[in-house]
């Protein structure tokens, strides 16, 4: 089946992988906070802009949720919304049935009884018969399938009926699951019928990809973990991934050095490494390895997309609302957590809570130290059992042993600025 090759949208993604093949199920294995959406993102825009197909099949979010992430890079013509949300997880609460009262210029198709597997089988199947060859699909949650049917057994069960389908049809699938949720075994069973198996995780503050299945493929460096990283600008880097055009790294790294003002030896320091390493990094004589680009990065507070070269239309010291805003580094119904700043000494974040979240969820799993700032609303704080109410300037400072849990329980959006050290 395997004939052709198409692209994920990420090129050091393709690169990493030998692209996707035609057929490909791709199982995508996501921790909390590795910001798997961006993959998600580049694969529709990318699969928009070859003007194929594109279903979305949600169990996890709102049809609201979707197409305002996905706002600019679809077309009502290539793209359909399989809405199995509204009357699943979201048990057709008023504030998401009111997306259907002002109906939308892209096609979304409630599922009324998401419950009913058959039933939701046979609306793909009758979907699938007047699509095309090569449409492509994206189911947002096998985690959600399995919360609203009950067991792996049944989510499983469909997962073997659709997969092998889907490759005869010439398509490429991505599903995702949320790997604290499920069975080794299911995992490995999962892994057993499909394709290829993708897995991302977080260590500390550092996001690692690695391939887990790759059938079809030769090469054994995917199935290493690779460091990656995302920009302001939705770029997404694969910092060993190979690129096809020489970078003048070693200037790039003196030139940055030389504006923060540290000498080679502070920074071999920070590093762990010689300064004859530094200098003759910085005189392009020889090529940083994978691990100590990335502590170079670090030292240097900037990212690799900075070093490569990629330009930045923003100052060092002016972080705008925009930039911010431009991706979420965790994601639910409800609830969104944006990056401000992210290196070895500090990360602050913008956490929106939206009004009237009805469930409590953990606001960011960070270590040491916290501070929040109420930057805007009134919010609900659980501390180990303890309930309060903090208001718009109020400050909250919490240690690594303390739990909290957050809620908004009036009709305003709450914005909430995280420090942790």
């Amino acid at each position: 089946m395997n004939a052709g090759k198409i692209s994920s949208g990420i090129g050091d993604l393709d690169r990493l992988i030998d692209s996707l093949y035609v057929g490909d199920n791709v199982v995508w294995e996501i921790e909390s906070g590795t910001v798997f959406d961006i993959f998600k993102y580049h694969f529709i825009r990318q699969s928009t802009e070859e003007k194929q197909n594109v279903i979305y099949i949600s169990f996890n979010k709102s049809p609201h949720s979707i197409l305002q992430q996905l706002d600019g890079i679809i077309t009502k013509e290539d793209f359909t919304l399989v809405d199995c949300f509204t009357s699943g997880k979201g048990k057709n609460d008023k504030a998401f049935l009111k997306f259907y009262e002002n109906p939308s210029e892209i096609n979304v198709i409630r599922v009324e009884n998401p419950g009913d597997i058959n039933k939701f089988t046979s609306i793909l199947n009758n979907m699938e018969d007047n699509l095309p060859s090569g449409t492509r699909y994206i189911f947002d949650s096998l985690t959600g399938m399995q919360d609203l049917w009950g067991d792996e057994n049944s989510t499983y069960k469909f997962f073997t009926y659709l997969c092998p389908l889907l490759y005869d049809l010439g398509t490429v699938a991505y599903w995702i699951l949320e790997k604290e949720a499920h069975s080794q075994t299911f995992k490995a069973n999962l892994r057993h019928v499909t394709q290829v198996v993708l897995d991302l995780y977080r260590r500390k503050d550092k996001l690692f990809i690695k391939a887990n299945k790759l059938e079809g493929r030769s090469g054994r460096e995917a199935f290493k973990p690779h460091q990656y990283e995302v920009d302001s600008q939705k770029r997404v880097y694969i910092a060993s991934a190979k690129r096809d055009v020489f970078i003048d790294i070693g200037t790039r790294i003196r030139d940055i050095r030389t504006k923060m003002g540290i000498n080679q030896k502070e920074l071999a320091e920070k590093v762990d490494l010689t300064p004859s390493f530094i200098s003759q990094l910085e005189n392009n004589q020889i090529s940083p390895s994978l691990n100590s680009f990335m502590q170079i990065c670090e030292a240097l507070g900037v990212t690799p997309a900075t070093v490569l070269g990629e330009k930045n239309e923003y100052s060092e010291w002016l972080i705008t609302r925009e930039r911010i805003f431009s991706f979420p580094v965790f994601e639910d119904e409800g609830l969104k957590a944006f990056s401000i700043l992210n290196n070895a000494g500090i990360n602050a974040y913008l956490i929106i809570i939206e009004p009237f979240m009805k469930s409590e969820k953990k606001i960011k799993q960070e270590r040491g130290k916290r501070l929040v700032y109420v930057i805007q609303g009134n919010v609900i704080v659980l501390l180990n059992g303890r309930h309060e109410k903090l208001k718009q300037g109020d400050i909250l400072c919490l240690k690594d042993d303390v739990s909290s849990l957050w809620k908004n329980e009036g009709g305003d959006k709450i914005e909430l600025l995280l420090v942790c050290s």
